[in-house]
């Protein structure tokens, strides 16, 4: 029985996607913003139906959450915090009779129902999502399978609006439940197999249509696309697009009881830029309200004209399991594949007293793509000593200033090495542009500075990934000959200098040996003429960068803010088109 939004069902099963969510939150009824007088109109979200387990024969019933939020949708806390009163009303009369409630005890609001009325009173609204503590409904003694009634939500506050809303109460229904599919998961570029979905329904109703969704990632693809499917693409506009998302629906009479399958199985394809991939497919009950709902405002492209995706039933039923998170079932993959992570270096010049700029970083020469979406962790770090006689004065917000051994330093301007962090997600032919402003305190003739992409674990700093470690480290040489008084252009030369670690061999960069034991000195680069931004080319066997900070790495925090992210297409910091954009 759907107890819960197809949306929001997917958020909570595929939350260890720390990409993933990579799933974007909603409801059946999504919250939207309106402005009246120049305030903002507080909307309640929450699902439009909830179906209950009908009242069993024997024992106590089954009890059902319906999670209720007051959205805010002010940008920030400095213009949208509400810290006053509220009291959110409930009117339970239109259940009665079909279902009993009460109120979890966990929560920002404090609820009680008397009679047929519950009333929340809480204090301060934060800009965005905020919980109310759950209601738990369950089937009333005396109710049929079929009974329904609503439930009506209010609030009240000093200066501000809600706008009312209302949820479904049902008893009975179907209960989809998706049957995980038995898929090879390591597997070889160009590599297809079948996926043979099979779903039951094991409620006490047939379903009206089926929404089939089907969500994988950019290294792994369908080989045919359907009438009956609408398609959505990841958000590339700021980095690599992570998901695809068909939603297939599928018309007809799906039994209580019977178990169908797909008429013909599905081809998954792993493709040439395939390393680590995941694939998450769902089940639902059809209808435009679970389509709008899947939809969430995001713009779905129609599939092909040709084959129409289908369903058959199968002879036997599964045992009867009303679990509704059984509705979604993920597989991860594993492609035999690697990926190129190239160091990219910059010249410049300056003169004492006189400013100079960085543009450093580092591209994936692929071909597959890269992504820790269940650990949201970054791929990679870019390491950067900075040249002896510069002072950095402005940095990247997703760069931190550490000791030249790449221990924790409170101070972030003027440090002599900076740790910057890339996004959970990185794609084939992608660049990680950093662009650093640095005061010239001395002028040092050929200074070099080594520029490394490594792991971002301190202790695991290699890129497994990378079979071509040679071109992990390049160097951003400051002032390769005399600048005399001009404080830009010049021309490239070989960066020379000194290593404070184990020598660096095939190039003259200096370097430094971080609290990992692993040298973050670069091979030497030569850079081209005059230029800001020019790829730096690494002629050694480079070094494998130092240990970051006591602290720890900062990898992302992991499934909400990933998911979040990913789904603003946050693959942070990456341009399809290198040095597009500077940030500082």
């Amino acid at each position: 029985m759907r107890n819960t939004t197809p949306r929001a069902a997917l958020r909570r099963a595929a939350g260890s996607l720390a990409a993933v969510g990579l799933l974007a939150a909603g409801s059946l009824a999504p919250a939207a913003t309106a402005h009246a007088a120049g305030t903002a109109v507080l909307h309640f979200g929450g699902p439009a139906e909830t179906a209950l387990h009908p009242y069993p024969a024997s024992g106590a019933p089954q009890r059902t959450s319906v999670a209720i939020t007051i959205d805010n949708p002010y940008p920030d806390v400095e213009h949208g915090g509400f810290e006053g009163d509220y009291t959110v009303t409930f009117d339970l009369s239109g259940i009665a009779g079909v279902a009993d409630a009460v109120f979890g005890k966990q929560g920002a609001a404090d609820c009680a129902i008397t009679g047929t009325t519950g009333v929340c009173h809480g204090e301060g609204l934060s800009p965005g999502t905020n919980p109310l503590p759950e209601l738990r409904v369950s089937a009333a003694e005396g109710s049929e399978d079929g009974d329904w009634g609503t439930i009506g939500i209010t609030g009240a506050a000093d200066g501000e609006t809600f706008e009312p809303f209302s949820t479904r109460i049902g008893v009975g229904g179907p209960d989809l439940v998706m049957k995980q599919s038995p898929l090879k998961t390591e597997l070889k570029p160009g590599e297809t197999q079948p996926v043979p979905l099979v779903f039951s329904n094991n409620g006490t109703r047939a379903a009206d249509g089926i929404l089939l969704t089907l969500m994988y990632t950019h290294g792994i693809e369908f080989t045919e696309r359907y009438q009956n499917c609408e398609y959505k693409g990841g958000d590339a506009t700021r980095g690599v697009p992570v998901w695809t998302t068909a939603l297939c629906s599928v018309k007809g009479s799906f039994e209580a009881g019977a178990t169908y399958e797909l008429a013909e199985p599905l081809t998954l394809r792993a493709t040439g830029r395939a390393y680590r991939d995941s694939f998450v497919y769902r089940v639902d009950e059809g209808g435009s309200g679970a389509f709008d709902a899947q939809r969430a405002g995001a713009r779905f492209a129609p599939g092909a004209k040709g084959n129409v995706l289908s369903l058959k039933e199968l002879p036997t039923a599964r045992s009867a399991d009303l679990t509704p998170r059984d509705n979604q079932q993920e597989a991860d993959f594993s492609t035999a594949n690697t990926a190129d992570f190239v160091a990219d270096g910059d010249t410049a010049r300056g003169v004492r007293g006189g400013r100079a700029e960085a543009n450093i970083g580092f591209h994936n020469e692929g071909p597959a793509w890269i992504a820790n979406l269940r650990s949201g962790e970054s791929v990679a770090t870019l390491d950067f000593t900075v040249p002896e006689g510069a002072s950095v004065t402005e940095w990247p917000d997703n760069c931190r200033g550490v000791t030249a051994d790449g221990r924790y330093r409170k101070e972030q301007s003027g440090a002599p090495r900076y740790l910057c962090e890339a996004a959970t997600a990185f794609g084939e032919d992608q660049y990680l542009a950093l662009h650093f402003d640095m005061k010239i305190a001395k002028v040092v003739v050929g200074a070099s500075g080594a520029v490394v992409v490594r792991g971002a674990r301190p202790k695991d700093p290699l890129l497994p990934f990378d079979p071509k470690r040679e071109n992990n480290t390049a160097s951003f040489v400051l002032n390769a000959d005399d600048p005399g008084d001009s404080a830009t252009g010049g021309t490239g030369a070989t960066a020379s200098g000194s290593t404070d670690g184990p020598t660096t061999t095939g190039g003259t960069a200096g370097g430094s040996t971080g609290d990992g034991g692993a040298t973050s000195g670069g091979a030497g680069a030569t850079g081209s003429a005059g230029s800001t931004g020019s790829t730096g080319s690494a002629s050694g066997t480079g070094g494998t960068g130092g240990g970051l900070a006591a602290t720890g790495s900062t990898a992302l925090a992991a499934a909400t803010a990933a998911a979040a992210a990913l789904l603003a297409g946050g693959v942070l910091y990456v341009t399809t088109r290198r040095r597009a954009v500077r940030w500082r």
